[in-house]
């Protein structure tokens, strides 16, 4: 069996009896995981696709286990998501059976599919599996990921798109180690980054149900983690919990991630005692950033061999960045698109999807979608992702399926939604309107209540008319790079309620991104 397969990394702690998988007061060894792997394999012959409605369990370990020993592909649905969303989402990707379990048992039963409740799968007897021999391009499992057309697409993710991340990250890893696992088994960055890793170097996979900021250093020290895996505002969470003399009095020797803020970064480890490594990448795993600690402050590390900035309209490169005092003086020029000139990389496919594949892929190079500028030495600075997608809490969200539901609260002419940073890391989804009477923040709020909780505006700008081109295209860039230093009113949510922005307001946001060491985000 060829070894950068994840169904080759599980066979080779088939008779490992160190610790494998721990939950909260449960243990498994790694000969008892692979066993439940095989277990689960067994218990769903016959089913092809199986979506997944849960947080982290153990049981989700197990059936990613067994779909890479042979078992049904894994479906990781997203329970941010709306039913009906889902239910595309489960149409789309051919799912033939749902397991759930709680708390989504109500929102699984509303989908139109055969559901089963995910522990009923336990069983007692390991067993085997007769399943056939993994190749590197099986598939595992599908993830859902956005592109800029707007509709969910699920990329395909194989066995060596697991396993050859794994086997790379092992290596700062020991049988001894404890990984852990706070960030939800249903996006890429868990799979790849922690799960993966876990196994290939046969460290122990502390699994937490649901992220929790006061809950990561108990979980740390009951566990003796020596491995965090985070995502996006994770690290910045953790630091708003209040500061203790003996937080460094901890096992934890590394912290690997993206999205992380220069500010989370240096303070968590300076905090926790720990180095910190803040990585770039995506789920489709084409373009990847390696971190490098000599660069200038907010750098996502120097620009890989075979990846460049490339201008979206005209397809050249583009010319490094002018930075004059730390801020970028030719934004036009110099922010393009990442795009592998060399190839796809991991990067395996959408699902049944060739007009994505077509937008990603095209002259045999490899088009992200994620903007960046290069200073001359190379050191690349994100500056945001195409404004038809964004990413918030971890989390790619598509703007079609936003606008489409704003467009249908009364009294909408036209709704145009874009991403605008965040102050800590990633995006937040900020949405233009245009209507035809005056802005009501408690219907807006009670209208929105129904969409995904990721989807909903932090910020709402009412205007008199959105910035066209002659074709009727909207200038989302136009309205992105203005964010909320306009004229016109701009709302802004506070828990669900909506309440209209102030100067002072401004001050505080834009203060955030400071102390974050974002502020380029609002200057480019």
């Amino acid at each position: 069996m060829t070894e950068d397969t994840l169904a080759a990394l599980l066979h080779r702690r088939a008779d490992d009896d160190r610790p494998g998988l721990l939950f909260e007061d449960s243990s498994w060894t790694w000969r008892e995981v692979v066993g439940r792997c095989r277990s689960h394999a067994r218990r769903l012959s016959g089913v092809r696709h199986v979506g997944v409605l849960c947080e982290n369990v153990p049981d989700l370990v197990f059936l990613i286990g067994a779909a890479a020993l042979g078992g049904p592909v894994v479906v990781a649905l997203n329970p941010t998501r709306s039913a009906a969303e889902l239910e595309k989402d489960a149409a789309a990707t051919d799912v033939d059976l749902l397991l759930w379990d709680a708390p989504y048992e109500h929102l699984a039963r509303q989908l139109p599919l055969p559901a089963r409740r995910l522990g009923d799968l336990a069983e007692t007897a390991p067993g085997e599996h007769g399943g056939r021999q993994a190749a590197p391009d099986d598939l595992v499992m599908l993830i859902f990921t956005s592109g800029t057309s707007g509709t969910p697409r699920a990329v395909r993710v194989t066995q060596r798109k697991i396993a050859v991340p794994g086997i790379s990250l092992a290596a700062m890893l020991t049988p001894g180690d404890v990984v852990y696992c706070p960030m939800p088994l249903f996006h890429s960055g868990a799979i790849m980054a922690a799960l993966a890793p876990a196994v290939a170097s046969g460290a122990a996979l502390a699994l937490r149900r649901r992220f929790s900021a006061s809950g990561v250093l108990p979980d740390v020290r009951r566990h003796g983690c020596t491995y965090l895996h985070y995502v996006g505002k994770a690290l910045s969470y953790v630091l708003a919990t209040p500061p203790r003399s003996d937080d460094a009095d901890n096992p934890l020797k590394i912290a690997f991630g993206n999205e992380g803020s220069a500010t989370a970064i240096r303070r968590f480890g300076e905090r926790f005692g720990c180095l910190v490594i803040d990585a770039f990448g995506s789920t489709e795993t084409a373009v990847s950033i390696t971190p490098d600690p000599s660069g200038p402050g907010g750098a996502l590390g120097r620009l890989p061999e075979g990846v460049e900035i490339r201008n979206q309209d005209t397809g050249g490169r583009c010319p490094p960045a002018i930075l004059v005092d730390g801020r970028l003086t030719n934004p036009d020029e110099a922010i393009g698109e990442l795009v592998n000139v060399k190839g796809v990389g991991l990067f395996d496919g959408y699902y049944n999807d060739p007009g994505a594949d077509a937008e990603r892929v095209r002259q045999g190079a490899y088009w992200s979608g994620d903007l960046a500028y290069a200073d001359p030495q190379g050191f690349v600075f994100f500056a945001g992702r195409g404004t038809e997608r964004l990413r918030v809490d971890g989390e790619n969200l598509a703007v079609a399926p936003i606008e489409s539901a704003l467009r249908e609260l009364p009294g909408v002419v036209e709704a145009a939604v874009y991403p605008v940073p965040d102050a800590a890391a990633g995006d937040q989804v900020m949405a233009a309107l245009v209507l035809d009477r005056p802005f009501d923040p408690a219907a807006f709020a009670a209208f929105t209540r129904e969409m995904g909780a990721k989807a909903v505006p932090r910020y709402v700008r009412i205007c008199g008319e959105l910035p066209q081109t002659a074709s009727h295209k909207v200038l989302k860039r136009v309205l992105a790079g203005q964010a909320w230093r306009t004229s016109d009113p701009v709302w802004f949510r506070r828990d669900s309620a909506f309440t209209r922005l102030t100067g002072e307001d401004i001050d505080v946001i834009e203060a955030e991104f400071a102390r974050h060491g974002r502020t380029h985000l609002l200057e480019s």
